[in-house]
């Protein structure tokens, strides 16, 4: 591996990782964080050395990975909407009081997840779980930045449609805050 492309690992690799595993599962998303890596470094000659960051460039690979996971995801979610326990959830200590006060509003959440097209749940978890940007999110999914604005759009009517009689939906401030507000 040459040092430049092991830098770029360096860098992203827990972040992508991160982002996998919050959408497939630990397991699943070692393997797709090493796909990933595998599909950058057998195509970084393709990556646009004009762009200083590659990390939309990343994420739109591993979000190509998980397409291939989709019917898992939706499942998941189904799941989760049904009040099953979530099997992919994290057990930290933390984390624990937040899914216990989320409860319905969290199985509903769910449940209109996994009623979003791919595309809008690509885009509003880009958005939302990994903090980038319209023009980092057009990158990641080789889309139109009006694209994006267009799903982020449709998926935060669905999303509002679907929590409508909740008082606040179950999104940690900062994340709530960015639906509603932008």
């Amino acid at each position: 591996m040459s040092e430049a492309f092991a830098a770029v690992f360096d860098r992203h690799a827990a972040e992508i990782y991160r982002y996998l595993s919050r959408r497939v599962g630990a397991s699943t998303a070692d393997d797709l964080t090493a796909e990933t890596f595998l599909v950058a470094f057998r195509e970084r000659a393709r990556y646009d050395a004009s762009r200083p960051d590659a990390r939309p460039w990343l994420y739109g690979i591993a979000t190509n990975m998980l397409r291939g996971h989709h019917r898992t995801e939706v499942r998941r979610f189904r799941a989760l909407a049904k009040g099953e326990a979530d099997p992919i959830a994290q057990h930290d200590a933390d984390g624990v009081l937040d899914r216990v006060a989320a409860g319905q509003a969290g199985r509903r959440l769910a449940a209109a997840l996994a009623r979003l097209s791919t595309g809008e749940r690509d885009t509003l978890l880009l958005f939302a779980w990994q903090d980038l940007g319209y023009g980092e999110i057009a990158v990641a999914l080789g889309i139109p930045i009006g694209t994006v604005r267009s799903r982020l759009n449709s998926a935060r009517k669905r999303l509002r449609s679907a929590l409508a009689d909740l008082a606040r939906p179950s999104f940690p401030t900062s994340t709530q805050k960015r639906i509603q507000h932008e």
